[in-house]
């Protein structure tokens, strides 16, 4: 199929068309620093308006390589005015169709606002973002910093988490736009594409089990236990660098594509933070939003305590995880692994939040609390005699699984090598899940 141009004789920054890409049709939009390091003028602003509006009609993915110094400071106002178009046309994008952008250059000012709206940004290596720069941070704070180190991809992926995927070029980047629409639907009233696969969905994975360590303090990457999982070992990680104590990746089952939630032991211990919380919550929001099922790997010891993180708002960010597994109606399954204590054990779309099946590991730990934090607060006074009896004691008697089945909070407990098994059959039995949705507006997300 050629490209089907979308007001090509608009002059300006923007060309935008609908083309077939990786055996798919998108919008495509792309930005051209070369004509006046991509300003955007009301014309061009209105070509990214169109080109959303399009894409949003016909049910394509929308993708913008996005290389632009802002709006046109030469043409004034009007410039501001037709930002503002764009920008809302592309949060009626949100949600019904999948955004992805591409920054190949600078995106600055508003342009950079737009990559927030974007359900995934890919940048190469020497592109930047932000919104006030360099010249502005130096005036008003009086330190001096460039464009690298206050917007850079590096920065964005490690600090902010605006960037999902870094590319080393132009080329690369464009192909993990067709590794992230791999997984996706055209639209949110499509199912997902099946994967071709020859791994047997019955596969047995023993060394999933294998992989933790013996003492329940001991580290391991969970991207591991994901990898023994999934179809042929693969999973796409987004956001790696930014949060590292939760990982969101897409990956497949049985040829199924899902989205994947696990903590990290090797970062943090595998706590929950401000930046884990948002970072899960906006997976788990995009997944529901376009029909992947959710696996979440629980292996948490609660939410990391200081009181830095409790006047930054740790009540308001740790409840937007709450409130996406609580509002997700797609299929949901969570297996603890290891460790899930407290708070933290409901947030992980516990049993309470509405799963629809939920297993343990042989070894895992459900509680209140660990041992230790148990006997410092039961047995601060004891001996310390009496505190290590009482850890033995609560040790064997609470921490385990099988009470919180008797109790029907979780399924069922299963041997690690079964999990790819259990888990690729309740996907198929899950396949046709529906909820109907409470009538309203909308919902007041905790922001």
């Amino acid at each position: 199929m050629r490209p089907v141009d979308l007001r090509n004789r608009v002059v300006g920054a923007v060309t935008s068309d609908v083309r077939e890409f990786d055996g798919r049709q998108v919008v495509w939009v792309d930005v051209d620093a070369g004509s006046r390091v991509g300003a955007l003028t009301s014309d061009s602003s209105g070509k990214i308006e169109n080109a959303s509006c399009t894409a949003r009609a016909k049910g394509f993915p929308l993708i913008v390589i996005m290389r632009s110094s802002g709006a046109d400071i030469v043409e004034g106002f009007a410039a501001l005015h037709g930002w503002g178009l764009a920008a809302k046309a592309l949060t009626d994008c949100s949600g019904v169709v999948p955004i992805i952008m591409v920054v190949e250059g600078p995106a600055v000012s508003g342009p950079a606002l737009l990559l927030g709206i974007a359900d995934f940004v890919v940048m190469t290596v020497d592109s930047y973002a932000f919104v006030t720069g360099p010249t502005m941070v130096a005036e008003f704070t009086g330190v001096s910093i460039d464009n690298e180190e206050l917007g850079g991809a590096a920065s964005h992926a490690r600090y902010t988490g605006a960037t999902s995927l870094v590319a080393a070029d132009l080329d690369a980047a464009i192909e993990m736009v067709g590794q992230l629409l791999a997984y996706l639907p055209q639209h949110n009233d499509e199912e997902p594409r099946r994967w071709p696969t020859d791994d047997p969905p019955d596969r047995q994975t023993p060394e999933a089990g294998a992989l933790l360590p013996q003492t329940s303090t001991g580290s391991y990457d969970v991207r591991d236990v994901i990898r023994s999982l999934c179809d042929d070992g693969e999973l796409l990680e987004l956001r790696g660098r930014w949060a590292p104590n939760v990982v969101t990746a897409f990956a497949s089952i049985g040829g199924l594509p899902i989205g994947i939630i696990a903590n990290q032991p090797l970062a943090l211990a595998g706590t929950l933070d401000i930046p884990a919380s948002q970072k899960a919550a906006r997976f788990v929001a995009f997944c529901d939003a376009f029909n992947l099922p959710i696996l979440t790997l629980v292996d948490t010891p609660g939410f990391y305590p200081g009181k830095d993180l409790e006047w930054r708002g740790m009540i308001r960010h740790g409840a937007q995880l709450v409130f996406a597994y609580g509002r997700a109606t797609v299929p949901r399954i969570c297996v603890i692994l290891r460790k899930s204590y407290g708070g933290a054990y409901i947030v992980m779309d516990s049993k309470t939040m509405g799963n629809d099946l939920c297993l343990a590991w042989p070894w895992a730990e459900l509680a209140v609390m660990g041992a230790g934090q148990a006997a410092a607060i039961l047995q601060r006074r004891a001996t310390p005699e009496d505190r290590a009896a009482f850890e033995i004691d609560y040790t064997e008697r609470l921490l385990n699984p099988y009470i919180a089945a008797e109790r029907g909070y979780i399924d069922g407990v299963i041997e690690p090598a079964e999990t790819r098994q259990v888990i690729a059959e309740a996907l198929m039995i899950l396949i046709d899940k529906r909820e109907a949705l409470v009538s309203r507006p909308h919902d007041n997300t905790p922001l």
